[in-house]
């Protein structure tokens, strides 16, 4: 039976774990056992992080146009409320679009749903 070396493959097995732990604190980017817990650690921590960060996102969505909502003299339940009874349908992301970069056409929309449209 012939003879199998390998330490090629092993050794790019570790170089490729340790690429993905470079940055990481002490031992944890130096040490193959040390380097493989903290990439299965750090790559969970990613999966998580990316599903969290939808919810991240629509809470500020909110708050900016709660914000809004509030500055023009409505509540941001009121005004959710309001539009849904008017039969707007714009979902979060694009109103808090329009209460940053078009506050005329916020308004207009405030008006609609029952706000005293103050500005």
């Amino acid at each position: 039976m012939p003879r199998v070396k390998r330490g090629v493959t092993s050794h790019q097995r570790h170089k490729k774990i340790l690429a993905m732990t470079k940055g990481h604190r002490g031992t944890k980017h130096r040490l193959i056992k040390r380097a493989r817990e903290s990439m299965i650690k750090s790559l969970s921590y990613a999966y998580f992080h990316r599903r969290e960060r939808k919810g991240d996102m629509r809470r500020l969505w909110i708050l900016r146009v709660n914000a809004a909502c509030r500055a023009r003299g409505i509540t941001y339940s009121q005004f959710m409320d309001g539009l849904k009874k008017s039969g707007i349908e714009i979902n979060r992301k694009m109103l808090a679009d329009m209460a940053v970069r078009e506050p005329e056409s916020f308004s207009s929309l405030v008006t609609l749903a029952g706000g005293k449209g103050q500005d």
